[in-house]
């Protein structure tokens, strides 16, 4: 979505109306707020750099 805003108000009521979610006044502005905490932390995890030469581990391990 490069150069666009996602309207996060339009795709809470989309995702609640393709999920078939009944999702009540009362609780819409608190769910749309917490979509937009979680769009700001998702901005510095997804700015985060990394090298090209960084692969990903096949298995976790503790």
């Amino acid at each position: 979505m490069e150069g666009k805003e996602l309207n996060v108000e339009e795709y809470v009521d989309l995702m609640a109306l393709l999920l078939d979610l009944e999702l009540r006044d009362e609780y819409r502005d608190g769910v749309i707020a917490n979509f937009e905490r979680i769009m700001a932390i998702a901005q510095v995890v997804n700015e985060f750099p990394l090298s090209e030469t960084i692969e990903a581990a096949s298995v976790f391990e503790p």
